[in-house]
C-alpha cells in the first residue's frame, strides 16, 4: 500500500524541507509526495481524488495555505485532511476558520511532522471504514 501527501508552498525550500522531514515511508506505508507551487496545481491534484493528506504553507503567496484550505473545504465534498504550516503559533486559531485538522509551526520538525501527518492519514482511513 501507499500513502499520497500533497505539499503546497510557493517556496521550493519549504517543499523540500517537508519532503525531507516526511521521508519515504510513513506508518509502514510507502510514501508518495506530490508538490504544488500554485493554487491551480493544488486543485488539479485534488481533482484526481487520490490524495491522503495535504500539507499547506500558510505563508505561501499569493494564495496562502489558510485561504486555500478554506476553499478546498468549501468546494470539495470529499477532502483529505489538511495540516497547515504556520510561522506564528498565535496563528493557530486561524486553522479553526480554515477547517484544517492540524497545525505545525515553523521551523519544520522532522520528528513531529511525520507523526502528525501519519495520525491524519490513519484517522481519515478509520473514518472511511
Amino acid at each position: 500500500m501507499q500513502a499520497v501527501v500533497l505539499v503546497y508552498s510557493d517556496d521550493r525550500n519549504v517543499r523540500a524541507d517537508v519532503r525531507d522531514a516526511l521521508g519515504t515511508t510513513l506508518g509502514g506505508l510507502k510514501l508518495e509526495i506530490r508538490e504544488a507551487a500554485t493554487q491551480a496545481a493544488v486543485l488539479a491534484e485534488l481533482d484526481q481524488k487520490d490524495i491522503d493528506c495535504c500539507v499547506f504553507d500558510a505563508e505561501a503567496s499569493p494564495s496562502g495555505g489558510m485561504g486555500l484550505a478554506k476553499q478546498v473545504r468549501d468546494e470539495y465534498e470529499v477532502c483529505p485532511p489538511i495540516l497547515l504550516l504556520v510561522a506564528r503559533p498565535n496563528d493557530s486559531w486561524l486553522a479553526t476558520w480554515s477547517r484544517a485538522e492540524a497545525v505545525h509551526p515553523y521551523p519544520i520538525d522532522p520528528l513531529t511532522l511525520p507523526k502528525q501527518v501519519e495520525n491524519l492519514i490513519f484517522v481519515d482511513e478509520d473514518d472511511a471504514a
